[in-house]
């Protein structure tokens, strides 16, 4: 499933402007739509009783890994939303469209992270994909983002807004770059996945620190 490119900047006569937000915006949301209705696959389900488990496939394995990955960007924009209320009208499209990411890899998110983020609880997501139940836990989405016990949700929220943009701009720019990487060792339509929302999260980057 490919990412729609935002709209081509305008050009004014010192040379080419920004996009519009809500033109990237509206980019991201398309790509987000398609993910669920094309490329979101479960895995198999669970054998007949009485039959041995198998062992998941790094197919399913790296759903797992990236549903994970997911969820765990969900929960630094449940930390954001609040420690920085006033934020969640600005950043609650992108958490949405995160959502659906972990939902297209197999994933989910708790009803209560759901509604969080309309109401700025900060409820945590998680990630449970059925393709591969054993899966080990997967690393932070962002290596930058450091976290700490007395941080919102268990995250290092800064205190300004600005800050806390950037600490989500940093958490989607370093997953898309993994996921960039990733998409090179797994075949198929879940190569494609994987390129799609690395798009969506470079998209979602720039919008987190546009006009700063």
């Amino acid at each position: 499933m490919s990412f729609p490119l935002p709209s081509r900047a305008r050009r004014t006569p010192d040379g080419p402007s920004r996009p519009r937000r809500r033109s990237v915006l509206a980019g991201a949301a398309v790509a987000g739509a398609g993910l669920l209705a094309g490329c979101s696959g479960g895995g198999s389900g669970s054998g007949s009783v009485g039959t041995p488990a198998r062992r998941p496939s790094a197919v399913e394995l790296a759903r797992a890994r990236a549903a994970s990955d997911s969820a765990g960007l969900v929960a630094r924009y449940d930390a954001v939303i609040a420690a920085h209320p006033a934020l969640a009208e600005r950043v609650g499209a992108l958490r949405e469209e995160v959502v659906r990411h972990v939902e297209a890899f197999g994933g989910e998110v708790a009803a209560a992270g759901a509604s969080g983020a309309a109401s700025g609880s900060g409820a945590a997501a998680s990630a449970a994909p059925s393709a591969a139940p054993s899966a080990p836990a997967a690393p932070s989405a962002s290596g930058s983002a450091s976290a700490s016990a007395g941080g919102s949700g268990g995250f290092d929220v800064p205190s300004d807004k600005k800050g806390a943009l950037a600490f989500l701009a940093s958490a989607e720019r370093s997953l898309a770059d993994r996921r960039g990487a990733a998409l090179l060792e797994v075949p198929g339509e879940l190569a494609r996945l994987l390129a799609s929302v690395a798009a969506a999260g470079a998209a979602h980057a720039y919008l987190l620190t546009e006009g700063d």
